[in-house]
């Protein structure tokens, strides 16, 4: 299935507390749920006024829906073509 990154800016969101960032993510989940296995969360980023999110998905129309639908700002959605990681060094 394909990976794509969610780019959304949300200013000051680096400075939500533990209890904000786990009811938004409690919130996320809950949309996933909904929308059923086709799409899934892998991990998010947090920096001071953006969220770079991974998530697993058929298309990137699931990915914009499931952003409308949990009430994120998608400003950017990139398909992952490869990763690359400190074992692509060693060849």
């Amino acid at each position: 299935m394909p990976r794509y990154v969610i780019e959304s800016e949300m200013p000051g969101v680096g400075t939500l507390s533990a209890t904000e960032l786990r009811a938004a993510a409690e919130h996320s989940l809950s949309v996933l749920n909904e929308m059923g296995p086709n799409i899934q969360w892998l991990q998010s980023f947090v920096t001071a006024d953006k969220i770079y999110a991974v998530y697993t998905a058929p298309d990137e129309k699931t990915i914009f829906e499931y952003a409308r639908q949990v009430g994120l700002a998608a400003n950017r959605v990139a398909e992952v073509t490869t990763t690359l990681d400190p074992s692509t060094a060693a060849g």
